[in-house]
């Protein structure tokens, strides 16, 4: 088994037409926007704008007028309610804006978030037990419920009545809910249906301040829902749901919201991350707010990352900001050890697998998923982690465009606990009993589907380019691009034969690649993140796809290639 060499493909010229229609932006930037469909003067104005396709009413949605009609209900007659979320970013940032937005309404709320380790995803009967001792009427869950309609009728039979919004696939049978807001369900009319859960709860909370009840609400009326769009561009990007629409129209509402940070905990939060608040993009939320805002959940508790973005105190949240710093270092180092160990497990078992495949009993079920991750983008193939525990076995899966996991897990649900996901990620939950053979099942159905294919993970570029071309004008253009991510990818780029002038492995680990490039005109330093081991191996001459991007350090700006992969120069793609 060996890391793979990529493909890249480059995106072919743009029209006639579209030069015409596009003569206000650089060559360059043209053929970006024809690359992502936008051939037109007004569909590209619409798009660099990030303006709605069509106004929408959140109304529309099946479920809205009901649960706005309870929310308020609970609030007049002083109802405790609770907000049910989950433990990733997504979960955490619509239990915070929704929770603080009833705050504001004058409500007794409480957030409630479960433990990954002690009670597992979504809603589960013993925390809608505590919530009834805390005298909890009204519970609202927020990125999670939709799969849980025996729940529901739990809490039903505890006197609880539940409002549920979720943006995941609903199962076979919808809960019996007061109300169920998912733009997924069956009829439902809102044109947009990849909202994150945490754009539900902020539409949620939108509908609630505009449809106050008249009388002794007037406080409502300095009330506003977009100074809370600082977490939905959060959960939004960090969920990985695509910036395209609506959602592409919130993330960029809410960076902006984020370049003038007022809330304690995201100034705390940029500050350990380095991050300058004006520079901010999607790429840092992925990259660097994300990462630290997940790793409460995926080694303790997610109940720290709440509280970084709802508390007021300054101290407190420099605390807990560095906290989960330093619990992200810490899931760093768990991921690269799982990793490491999960490779020497694949490589005894069948180094020419189609599925990797690692069970064991220390790995970490919070960062199993992360080092499943890393497998699948090192070889380009579908991977396992588990976590083996006493009686069952809990993992999480990563897959390629050639392999549907969760469509090969469904062939195997007659020996599963439970499992679910979708083409790209699953998870599962196995009786240890059955492990052997739900091994050997999936690995038939990998290799039936798998074998004979050229297994070569394909990077698309935008267009070639001599590094002379690049000028900074260029990054002005790009940054009308952001938020970049799933659906809407950053703008890449190939360069021929360029000369390396000086090399380096960087970072604590030597797991990074400096680079110093030339094509005789220009020169750049460029990165090449976790291509530090290429270092003894580099030709002098390479090929190389890469973003540009400036890059800010110890209070320097410097222009910068992002290397995505390289090759000797000359190297057939």
């Amino acid at each position: 088994m060996s890391t793979l060499s990529k493909r890249w493909q480059v995106a072919s010229p743009v029209s006639a037409e579209a030069i015409s229609e596009l003569g206000d932006y650089s060559p360059i930037f043209r053929q970006i926007l024809f690359n992502r469909g936008y051939s037109t003067h007004d569909s590209a104005q619409r798009y660099l704008h990030a303006e709605p396709q069509q106004e929408v009413d959140f109304q529309e949605m099946r479920g809205v007028p009901e649960a706005v009609e309870r929310i308020w209900a609970a609030i007049q007659q002083d109802e405790p309610i609770a907000v049910y979320g989950d433990y990733d970013v997504d979960g955490v940032t619509a239990t915070a804006l929704l929770g603080q937005v009833l705050l504001s309404l004058g409500t007794r709320v409480m957030g409630y978030i479960p433990n990954r380790f002690d009670e597992g995803y979504g809603v589960n009967n013993e925390a809608l037990d505590y919530l009834h001792t805390q005298d909890i009427r009204l519970v609202i869950t927020v990125d999670c419920g939709i799969r849980s309609p025996e729940e529901v009728e739990y809490a039903r039979r505890l006197g609880m009545e539940m409002i549920i919004t979720d943006h995941h696939h609903p199962g076979a049978e919808m809960p019996d809910a007061r109300a169920v807001i998912n733009p997924k369900q069956p009829g439902d009319p809102y044109p947009d249906k990849d909202l994150a859960g945490v754009g539900l709860a902020y539409k949620l909370a939108e509908a609630l301040l505009k449809n106050a009840p008249s009388g002794g609400y007037g406080r409502v009326e300095a009330l506003t829902a977009t100074e809370y769009l600082d977490l939905v561009a959060l959960g939004t990007v960090a969920d990985l749901v695509p910036l395209v629409g609506e959602n592409r129209c919130l993330v960029r509402a809410g960076l902006d919201n984020i370049r003038h940070p007022s809330r304690q905990g995201l100034i705390a939060l940029l500050g350990v991350s380095g991050i300058n608040p004006s520079q901010i993009n999607s790429e840092h939320i992925g990259f660097a707010l994300g990462p630290r805002l997940n790793a409460a959940g995926r080694l303790d508790s997610a109940k720290a990352a709440l509280e970084l973005l709802t508390t007021p105190d300054r101290a407190r949240a420099a605390y807990l900001a560095q906290q989960l710093d330093n619990q992200n270092r810490e899931r760093q180092q768990i991921t690269r050890d799982i990793q490491e160990h999960a490779e020497q497990q694949i490589l005894a078992r069948d180094p020419d697998a189609n599925l990797l495949i690692a069970v064991d009993a220390s790995y970490n079920p919070g960062v199993v998923g992360l080092a499943a991750s890393r497998l699948t983008e090192k070889y380009y193939r579908p991977a396992i982690v588990a976590q083996k525990g006493e009686e069952y076995t809990r993992a999480s899966c990563r897959s390629i465009a050639e392999f549907h996991i969760t469509r090969a897990l469904d062939q195997c649900a007659d020996i599963l606990v439970h499992h679910g996901g979708h083409a790209a990620a699953a998870g599962f939950t196995v009786h240890n009993r059955h492990l052997d053979e739900l091994i050997e099942r999936l690995t038939s159905i990998a290799n039936q589907e798998l074998s004979g294919l050229d297994l070569r993970p394909v990077l698309q570029a935008d267009a070639q380019v001599a590094l002379s071309e690049l000028r900074p004008n260029l990054l002005k253009e790009l940054a009308w691009l952001q938020p970049t991510g799933q659906g809407n990818p950053q703008a890449m780029f190939v360069s021929r034969d360029v000369q390396i002038r000086q090399s380096k492995a960087v970072g604590s680990d030597k797991a990074h690649l400096k680079l110093v490039l030339t094509d005789g005109k220009i020169t750049y330093d460029a990165i090449a993140f976790r291509m530090g081991e290429r270092q003894s191996e580099l030709p002098n001459r390479i090929d190389i796809l890469f973003s540009f991007e400036l890059n800010e350090y110890n209070g320097r700006t410097t222009l910068q290639l992002n290397i995505r992969d390289l090759k000797p120069a000359g190297t057939l793609d």
